[in-house]
């Protein structure tokens, strides 16, 4: 049976009280919208959700009287001329969902309207464009998605916006701040990725402060380029704007869990007082007569690899069977990988290091960067080391390994192989530090 008959069946609807019981157990919540029509899905008084499978052994009793669930009255506004145009370029959604609290079911929607009426602080702010480029959970991005959402930042530099909102979902958040980095060449505004940690049906949500801090950084600040706006730390109070090619997520749901690496944050916005200070004083600026341009391809044969206790031969030789052209190590330390023999049981070691060779030999860069969070490659100190730099491996400096995984398939996608292995060590985005900095930031 499916969640349509069974609720037909019991005379139930989307957002009554029940009690599903199933044996000796029984669960109490709010009916709300399921995606899986085998599920019916209940809101907790914990303000979590659970799903429970239709089937002949399940009985459900309505408890309280249900309340159609619907959107709230769309807000109409006006746009104000002396306000700045910011677009709001949705990739996940969620930051546009529009929440009934009693329940806690989600409606998505894309319009300026719906956005300024689950956020309506936004039209004291600027003028707001919204509209959907694509809606899917960030895992399942692919690199043509960093190219479809460059072509449509494009479209709105060309209009003369202000400035770009993307909201985004968190999980690879800083692969796409660090992909349009490098797509989009001296871009002459703010591009902005915001992401919530939290989701809006909880009261701890993030998706709203991040949101409008990002907005106000736009409209009051000379600052042009790519960035991440999210909180600074579990409070409410700050929000930083991040560099999007030095950032990573440190934490599975903290509301802080982003952080500078080997770097710090450009700004910082208080959210009760809307003040914004600067960390950075070098930061790149908006460029009236600045041409932005589109350097939108991606070599598809580039892979990231974590190296690992008893990595085999066979893991690397992969690569060079399906003709990789790029290939991003995220290895130990200062920059290791198990190529030494210094005992019998390391003879597998050999065939790794031979692997390595052969690989480079094939037409293949390879990079090597650390699976430390901060610090700096220095492949000189260790002797497995200097025999990967001798075999042509190429240290990756202070490049976080993500951010040296899209580097260099955007760079063999651009630029001829003679000019991939001067380029990847050069700092074009802020990817690298000119020295690495002691301190590293605490997740408070």
């Amino acid at each position: 049976m499916d969640l349509k008959s069974f609720l037909k069946k019991n005379k139930l609807k989307k957002g009554d009280i029940v009690e599903v019981i199933k044996g000796k157990a029984s669960i109490k919540g709010t009916i709300v919208p399921s995606k899986d029509p085998k599920l019916i899905s209940l809101k907790l008084n914990s303000g979590y959700n659970t799903g429970i499978i239709i089937d002949t052994s399940i009985n459900v009793k309505k408890i309280g009287v249900g309340k159609e669930v619907g959107k709230a009255k769309t807000i109409k506004f006006k746009k104000n001329p002396s306000f700045p145009t910011v677009s709001v370029l949705q990739i996940g959604g969620t930051i546009a969902s529009r929440v009934d609290y009693r329940t806690g079911a989600v409606y998505t929607s894309y319009t300026p309207e719906d956005l300024i009426t689950s956020v309506p602080e936004l039209v004291e702010i600027a003028n707001i464009e919204s509209r959907l480029v694509s809606n899917m959970f960030s895992e399942d991005m692919r690199f043509a998605h960093y190219t479809t959402i460059a072509k449509e930042i494009e479209k709105e530099v060309k209009k003369g916006v202000k400035g770009i909102i993307l909201p985004h979902g968190t999980d690879t958040m800083t692969y796409t701040s660090a992909a349009l980095a490098f797509i989009l060449k001296d871009l002459p505004i703010p591009v902005i990725l915001v992401g919530a940690q939290r989701s809006t049906d909880r009261g701890s949500t993030d998706a709203i402060m991040n949101l409008i801090c990002a907005v106000e950084f736009i409209a009051k600040t000379d600052f042009a380029g790519v960035g991440i706006c999210m909180h600074e730390t579990t409070q409410d109070d700050n929000c930083v704007i991040l560099p999007a090619c030095k950032t990573r997520k440190l934490h599975t749901s903290k509301r802080n869990a982003f952080k500078p690496v080997n770097d710090t944050a450009i700004a910082r916005i208080n959210f009760n007082s809307r003040k914004i200070e600067f960390i950075k004083k070098d930061y790149q600026k908006r460029n009236k007569s600045g041409k932005l341009r589109v350097m939108d391809k991606l070599d598809e044969k580039v892979a990231l690899l974590k190296v690992h206790p008893n990595l085999m031969a066979k893991q690397i030789e992969f690569f060079k069977k399906n003709k990789y052209n790029g290939l991003v190590l995220e290895g130990t330390g200062l920059g290791q990988a198990p190529v030494g023999t210094p005992n019998p049981l390391c003879k597998e070691n050999k065939n790794v290091m031979k692997a390595i060779e052969d690989l480079i030999k094939s037409g293949c860069t390879i990079i090597m960067t650390s699976q430390c969070i901060f610090g700096r490659i220095q492949m000189h100190v260790y002797s497995n080391a200097v025999d990967l730099v001798n075999a042509g491996v190429i240290p990756g400096q202070d490049m976080l390994p993500e951010t040296a995984f899209i580097k260099l398939a955007w760079l063999l996608g651009n630029y001829k192989k003679s000019e991939v292995k001067d380029l990847v060590v050069k700092n074009l985005r802020g990817e690298i530090s000119e020295c690495t900095p002691i301190n590293e930031p605490e997740l408070g």
